[in-house]
């Protein structure tokens, strides 16, 4: 550990770890703070219950970085299609990466097993230290460097301080940053869950009015579900029992996958949309969670934060090329306008459809499946929806378009 670093990341979760390796191939030097060490996983283990959804673009990041492969070694789960349909109706729209001329749309991965890849690589870097497990005592921003306090009695300090240390993140407590909060009133509930029928490589969304069911296919036949409810229902979905819990998620799923015959450990957390009034201070930048929130049913959360990583990486980079200052408020605004525009249309656009499908006004119904049909029936509109949403267009850092940047 040294006393002085040009950026320290508090947080190593994927987001920070996207980052700090992001940087590798630059001249600064980089500490990565995280308290909790994670044991390795192996194919025998259980899956855990966090997962994400990694789209093409997050994918491109992953392999760039050269731990895609160590995904792969451990587990990931493809998914080539997607269908989505509406309880109240006959609307459905059908994605499938054969008619976009890719293998996949996307992969299904535990959140562990990326953060163990990148960790992985990680330490390979001569210019990254990991500071794991190390606990953040106390946080000193200014705006000339910051000052870290861990738990430990060790102090360093920095020219950049990040903030990758969640939804309730520190670092912006730190800095003074005010965020727009608003709750969804909503839960989502998570287990993995083994059905009669195979998910066929397919991520399944159904949209009841009290919120969408997800049924995301995992390698070995199971499936990761992510049922969004109100929190008193969700609350009361995760006390039930065993047999009652399977009875009632296969009647939400209108027994689409037949039965439910076996479930994991259930867990709900609350959902909860947040939104960073500002994403930079001088000598500070926010991202991922720590800068903003969304409703998970689009899947875009993780890939939302591991672009603000790959940006501000190459906004960093490129700075320190040009001997510009990496902490300058100039530089960092340049990130800032970069990533704060798209996170705020997804953001707004996942509340919209939230509350559009939660609507059961007859009128918004049949305006809804009808739209739903309309967009599957018409090809080039459905294409530029999914091409986006896997970050094949877009303006994209050079990490997420392609294979050697």
């Amino acid at each position: 550990m040294k006393s002085h670093y040009d950026v320290v990341v508090i947080g190593g979760g994927i987001v920070g770890l996207t980052l700090a390796c992001a940087l590798a191939k630059s001249r600064l030097q980089i500490a990565v703070i995280e308290a909790n060490e994670l044991a390795e996983i192996n194919k025998a283990d259980d899956y855990d219950l966090r997962v994400s959804a990694i789209s093409r673009a997050s994918q491109q990041v992953f392999a760039n970085l050269n731990a895609w492969q160590g995904m792969q070694l451990r587990r990931v789960s493809p998914y080539q299609k997607m269908h989505v349909w509406d309880a109240t109706g006959d609307g459905e729209i059908d994605f499938e990466a054969a008619d976009l001329g890719v293998d996949v749309l996307g992969h299904i991965i535990e959140n562990k097993v990326i953060q163990l890849a990148l960790i992985e690589q990680l330490k390979k870097l001569s210019n990254i230290d990991w500071l794991c497990p190390h606990s953040v005592n106390e946080i000193q921003y200014a705006e000339n460097g910051s000052f870290i306090k861990l738990e430990s009695g060790d102090e360093l300090s920095c020219d950049l301080l990040v903030g990758a240390d969640g939804a309730n993140s520190r670092v912006r407590e730190a800095a003074g940053i005010e965020i727009e909060k608003a709750a969804y009133h909503q839960k989502g509930v998570v287990c993995v869950v083994k059905s009669s029928k195979h998910h066929k490589e397919t991520a399944w969304q159904r949209f009841l009015p009290t919120g969408p069911v997800a049924f995301l296919p995992l390698g070995d036949g199971r499936c990761s579900i992510v049922w969004s409810a109100t929190d008193e229902e969700a609350d009361r979905l995760v006390a039930l029992d065993e047999e009652n819990f399977c009875g009632e998620l296969e009647q939400a799923f209108d027994y689409t996958l037949g039965r439910v015959e076996s479930i994991g450990a259930r867990a709900a957390f609350p959902l909860i949309r947040r939104h960073a009034q500002s994403y930079i201070k001088p000598g500070l930048a926010l991202i991922g969670d720590a800068a903003h929130t969304i409703h998970p049913l689009a899947g875009q959360g993780a890939n939302l934060g591991i672009l603000d990583a790959a940006s501000l990486a190459q906004v960093l980079v490129e700075a320190d090329l040009r001997k510009q200052s990496i902490s300058s408020v100039a530089t960092l605004r340049k990130f800032e306008r970069w990533r704060r525009g798209e996170n705020t249309l997804m953001m707004y656009s996942m509340s919209g459809f939230k509350n559009l499908f939660s609507n059961e006004q007859p009128g918004l119904m049949m305006l809804r499946n009808f739209g739903l049909n309309l967009v599957n029936s018409v090809t080039p509109v459905k294409h530029k929806l999914v091409r986006h949403a896997m970050g094949l267009e877009g303006d994209l850092p050079e990490i997420a378009k392609s294979i050697g940047w």
